[in-house]
């Protein structure tokens, strides 16, 4: 593990212009205030389906107070929710109103169908790779890149993992891999997967990635928490937001980036 807790850093945030395959995109950059050669290593934050919302940002900034340069890319652009309309659907979605939960099960799947395309895939992937790029580039980052991502954004912890053999750790939270085996063998890096066993589908598909990543000699380790759905990480959302299973998924987020970043410089 790494050499005691990590000192609370102040920091300076900033969103940034990247570029992927000819085209512009936007991130969020939460740098340590500091020395850069005190930086522990750096982190993409991949958002969940609402898109580069402050949630997001928050998280990166929690990051970047630890004394990591967090970076959460807009996978989204022009397809991003309102701030207004996510906040609405995220209620709704857990509504114990039948009508209610309906509308806005519909409502997600209309927001869903553009995301779901192979070529918003492909072009949310050379996104990601662009935003490496980016951190590869920082001298004080030397190489220690980790990922992290909630849902929408955990599926895409996973694809990095297996896209990009620079990742050194990935932190995927309540997600689908979506891969088959023989990418999975493509993994290099450690895997923390963490999932609630109120979230029933995801949880119930626990047992199978499990194997899946055995079989495929994949480093991973799933934490599952009782009495935590879906979103429990997501401090903005007051219905799903679960603050034992979270405080627990952030200490064991520093600590797994402590032992897979810091002894890799």
């Amino acid at each position: 593990m790494g050499s005691g807790a990590p000192r609370k850093l102040s920091l300076v945030s900033q969103l940034v212009t990247l570029s992927a395959a000819g085209t512009d995109f936007t991130a969020y950059v939460a740098t340590p205030k500091g020395a850069p050669e005190e930086y522990r290593g750096a982190i993409i934050v991949i958002h969940e389906v609402w898109g580069l919302v402050d949630e997001i940002r928050n998280v990166a900034d929690r990051y970047a107070a630890e004394g990591y340069l967090a970076i959460a890319p807009d996978l989204m652009g022009e397809l991003g929710v309102s701030a207004d309309e996510a906040d609405d659907l995220q209620v709704r979605l857990v509504s114990t109103d039948h009508d209610e939960l309906a509308a806005a099960q519909v409502r997600l799947r209309e927001l869903m169908a553009p995301i779901t395309a192979p070529a918003f895939a492909t072009r949310a992937i050379h996104r990601l790779i662009a935003t490496i790029d980016h951190l590869h580039r920082q001298t004080a980052v030397a190489g220690r890149i980790a990922v992290t991502g909630f849902s929408f954004g955990g599926s895409y912890a996973f694809s990095l993992a297996v896209a990009d053999p620079r990742v050194r750790a990935s932190l995927p939270f309540y997600a689908y891999a979506n891969l088959p085996g023989e990418l999975l063998a493509e993994i290099a890096c450690p895997i923390l997967y963490f999932v609630g066993e109120d979230d029933p589908a995801l949880f119930a598909a626990l047992p199978a990635l499990t194997e899946q990543m055995k079989a495929a000699h994949v480093d991973f380790t799933a934490i599952a928490y009782r009495n935590a759905g879906h979103a429990f990480f997501n401090e903005s959302n007051t219905h799903a937001y679960r603050k034992d299973a979270a405080k627990d998924a952030w200490k064991k987020s520093l600590a797994f980036l402590a032992e897979n970043l810091h002894t890799a410089r």
